[in-house]
């Protein structure tokens, strides 16, 4: 099932690139931002085998609020037997990702080019 571009919020824009739906985060990520990102998230995870991207280039701040869309993001591709994608390079979220071992489950990919041409799949279950 193919869902209709989403149009973009405060928050997020949803887009489709190289077969991938790629979810661009921007500005603050917390509880607020959760709260409107969320059925976008859920849309573009609810598809069998889809392809996502996270991609947190424009992200400032990202608190725990940030990490559970991250988590549920994950939960739900792997449930969906799909492939989940991750891009950031802010050193503080780096470093967040790294100590809640987040970077472990989705490793960080540099840009989004990179991230659209990784073969492999989203490592397995939490």
């Amino acid at each position: 099932m193919r869902h209709q571009p989403a149009p973009p919020t405060r928050y997020l824009r949803v887009r489709q690139e190289r077969g991938h739906t790629v979810l661009e985060f921007r500005g603050e990520i917390d509880i607020v931002a959760e709260a409107e990102v969320v059925p976008h998230l859920d849309a573009a995870t609810s598809d069998p085998k889809c392809l996502v991207v996270l991609d947190l280039t424009r992200v400032e701040f990202l608190d725990a609020s940030g990490l559970r869309l991250l988590y549920r993001a994950r939960r739900r591709v792997l449930d969906q037997h799909g492939r989940l994608h991750l891009v950031c390079t802010h050193a503080l979220t780096l470093r967040l990702l790294r100590i809640t071992g987040l970077a472990g489950l989705l490793p960080p990919q540099p840009t989004l080019d990179a991230a659209l041409e990784q073969p492999g799949a989203t490592p397995g279950p939490m």
